[in-house]
């Protein structure tokens, strides 16, 4: 397995797109364009910044939620109304919700990164065990049950 992230953008108000590929030979961390299998986005205009990296069979699941960027607060540019249609029309197979909304049948807003995980890790070729090891092996004790009950949610989303 070879990752790759740019770090520190979040912070700044910047975006952040991190790289997971796995299997028995990987020689870049970084995916080319046009061939990832999955792709998850925390922000759907994100999704729509970085759609030229799905293959055009890929699964795509992508959080409802808008993060008005600072160029829309300041009235320098536009927030699209059609996202939702703009989603469609990108990605032949989507998976499209509110993971927060989901987040907050938990009562944790902060869990919806993994409720968006639960549900992309239903289109990707890895045992449900193996995500639930990774969960419990890097998350504090103290965070692992609602992370857990966030992942399961994610599972049963599409």
């Amino acid at each position: 397995m070879k990752t790759n992230e740019v770090h520190g953008m979040a912070q700044r108000g910047g975006s952040v797109i991190a790289h997971v590929r796995y299997g028995a030979e990987v020689f870049s961390p970084t995916v080319p364009k046009g061939t990832a299998d999955a792709f998850g986005a925390l922000e759907q205009i994100e999704a729509l910044r970085y759609a030229h990296y799905i293959a055009s069979d890929g699964l795509a699941v992508v959080n409802a939620q808008s993060v008005v960027p600072v160029t829309v607060s300041s009235g320098a540019a536009t927030y699209p109304k059609d996202v939702a249609d703009r989603l469609g029309r990108a990605f032949k197979r989507l998976v499209y919700f509110d993971a927060g909304e989901r987040a907050m049948e938990l009562g944790n807003i902060r869990a919806a990164n993994i409720v968006l995980l639960g549900a992309l890790s239903r289109g990707l070729d890895l045992p449900q065990e193996a995500w639930v090891k990774a969960i419990e092996s890097s998350v504090k004790e103290k965070q692992r049950d609602l992370n857990l009950r966030a992942f399961e949610i994610g599972r049963n989303i599409g």
